[in-house]
């Protein structure tokens, strides 16, 4: 362990090791070559060296599967193929969240370009639930529907689908989320996650359904194409998609591996040309001045797609989505950032009364808590942020007039809360439920959400243990206090996108001694510290004033040197662009 441990730092003032990131704690490099940074980076991050100039620009060409080693997705792509060709109606049913959205903009889209009237349907938040429900699949088989398409839903719908089948409707499930060993029925269901998916369909599990979507479109096309359908029509562009495919699969926390990274690399070079209308205004509304990062698309534009389900109509994002018309998509793109302003505030009365019951249940593996009267579109967003107070997984459940609780829940590595979810589902403790590792929704009785709380303390109590127990703060490079600096930020954003799975770049500097520490904002700490070269940091620890962290550096004597570790970021707050520390933890160096 000596040797894998940064700065010397076994325990520090947040109560960890500091550690080698993967590859790293081989004989990481820190002087930081201009030539070998982001193969370094790349290979903390598990990309073996052989495969280094695949993933330092990766591409859709180097990382796109062929469609057809999934399951009945030859069969989705063919009875799609047909209905455009027979020109039946064809609805797409997406779920209320932004990769629900993107999902089934994605298909509006392409089959609109592929000469099909396609209809999207969203469901009510409030009023229907997540996923589709029978009554609304027969409502729109009655109201002309001959083909629909669940999108990002679906994998768990069996009595839906059943009242379909019944009813005559025929329906293709496309989903990502985790499956039970029995699937419902219907026409075709493509889902890299279903568990008797050959290894090389399932390596794909990480993907969002934006991204099982394009390579349905992928197969379509290839189908159409073979069929002879393209020799009086052009064949849809379905790259110049991918902006869809990069803000679905960066909103819904999927692992930026693989094929998912080069959707988000190459999505946010086609977002840039702001070809979608609806995308460049959501984007003007969001107050963005420079072309969209990939954090822009977890911290921006998500958010505000988002809101029209949580607090608004669900239908708004994919309506933004899907607009030709600039004069409409500004209007929905104004009201969306007026519900998610809107949406954080109701978010923050929540959270508030979420952590103080959470503090009662301290010695819990996994934190439930739920209340009457909070609003449910807020809920999932509580439990990340409960999730990330607490350090273990969290379910927030709010509980309704009729004595029904919906519930959302977020995990940590090495904790996978969407399978525990699914086994209380079949032990019969949830009226409905599902999700992946990180993340899941549940259906509850409210006087089955103790007994729920019980069943996760026996079944993740161990899993929880072994990951707070292993959690340690992974580092990339130590620096000396004058190699914060712009110049740094650009060579680090080399080795991206970064997010959930391929994790930004972390870095230690000092030693250095704090100048001055203040309180800022929303209960921020903002610092600046000096090294012995006599350059200084401003760092910034959000939302960690009162943490042991902030009061720490708060009380720290002017004269003790200590380590820091963060996340560096440029700092273009007027006219001189700097860098500046996001501060993770601390660790005093004497």
């Amino acid at each position: 362990m000596a040797s894998k441990l940064v700065c010397g730092v076994s325990r520090s003032i947040l109560g960890q090791p500091w550690q080698w990131r993967g590859a790293a704690a081989d004989g990481f490099d820190a002087g930081f070559q201009a030539d070998s940074l982001v193969d370094q980076l790349l290979m903390a991050r598990g990309v073996v060296r052989d495969e280094l100039d695949r993933h330092r620009t990766p591409t859709i060409r180097g990382f796109m599967p062929d469609p057809s080693i999934f399951r009945d997705m030859d069969a989705a792509a063919e009875r799609l193929a047909d209905a455009l060709q027979a020109r039946q109606k064809i609805t797409i049913f997406g779920d209320y969240d932004v990769d629900g959205a993107t999902s089934a903009a994605l298909l509006v889209r392409l089959l609109r370009d592929l000469g099909g009237d396609p209809g999207a349907y969203i469901p009510d938040r409030l009023m229907e639930g997540y996923g589709p429900s029978g009554e609304a699949l027969v409502r729109l088989g009655r109201e002309g529907a001959e083909l629909i398409v669940t999108v990002d839903c679906g994998a768990q719908a069996f009595a839906a689908l059943d009242m379909a089948r019944a009813a005559g409707v025929e329906v293709i499930v496309v989903d990502h989320h985790k499956c039970a060993s029995r699937l419902p029925v219907a026409h075709a269901l493509v889902n890299p996650n279903r568990l008797d998916e050959a290894d090389d369909a399932a390596a794909h599990g990480h993907l969002a359904a934006v991204g099982v979507c394009f390579l349905l479109g992928a197969a379509l096309i290839r189908v159409l194409r073979a069929r002879g359908a393209f020799a009086a029509r052009p064949e849809p562009k379905l790259i110049d998609l991918l902006d869809l495919v990069a803000l679905g699969t960066v909103a819904d926390v999927a692992q930026l591996k693989g094929l998912n990274r080069a959707f988000v690399t190459q999505g946010l070079k086609v977002m840039a040309q702001r070809r979608n209308v609806g995308l460049a205004a959501l984007i003007d509304a969001s107050r963005l001045a420079k072309p969209p990062t990939c954090t822009d698309l977890g911290y921006a534009l998500g958010p505000r797609i988002n809101a029209g389900g949580r607090v608004g109509k669900s239908d708004l994002g994919v309506r933004l989505l899907t607009t030709e018309d600039p004069e409409e998509a500004r209007g929905i793109a104004a009201e969306l950032d007026r519900l998610n302003e809107e949406r954080r505030a109701i978010e923050l009365m929540v959270c508030e009364a979420a952590e103080q019951i959470c503090q009662a249940k301290a010695n819990r593996a996994v934190a439930v808590v739920a209340g009457e009267g909070w609003h449910p579109g807020v809920i999932g967003i509580v439990a990340g942020r409960l999730k990330e107070k607490i350090g273990r997984p969290a379910i927030v459940i709010a509980i309704g007039e009729d004595g029904t609780g919906k519930g959302s829940g977020r995990s940590i590595s090495g904790v996978d809360l969407g399978a525990a979810v699914l086994a209380a589902k079949d032990s019969g403790l949830l009226v409905a439920g599902g999700g992946h590792a990180m993340a899941c929704g549940v259906t509850i009785a409210a006087d089955r959400i103790d007994a729920l709380a019980d069943f996760l303390e026996d079944r993740l109590a161990g899993d929880v243990a072994r990951a707070v127990d292993g959690r340690a703060l992974k580092l990339d490079a130590v620096l000396a206090p004058g190699g914060v600096c712009p110049d740094l930020c650009d060579a680090l954003e080399q080795g991206g996108p970064y997010g959930a799975g391929w994790p930004a770049p972390r870095v230690a500097a000092g030693p250095v001694r704090i100048v001055k520490a203040d309180v800022v904002g929303n209960n921020h700490l903002r610092l600046v510290v000096a090294g012995d070269d006599g350059r200084r940091i401003k760092a910034i620890a959000f939302r960690m004033a009162d943490s042991e962290l902030g009061q720490q550096m708060l009380a720290a004597p002017a004269h003790r040197k200590l380590w820091i570790a963060g996340r560096i970021k440029r700092d273009e707050w007027g006219d001189r662009i700097a860098a500046e520390m996001h501060l993770e933890d601390a660790a005093w160096a004497d």
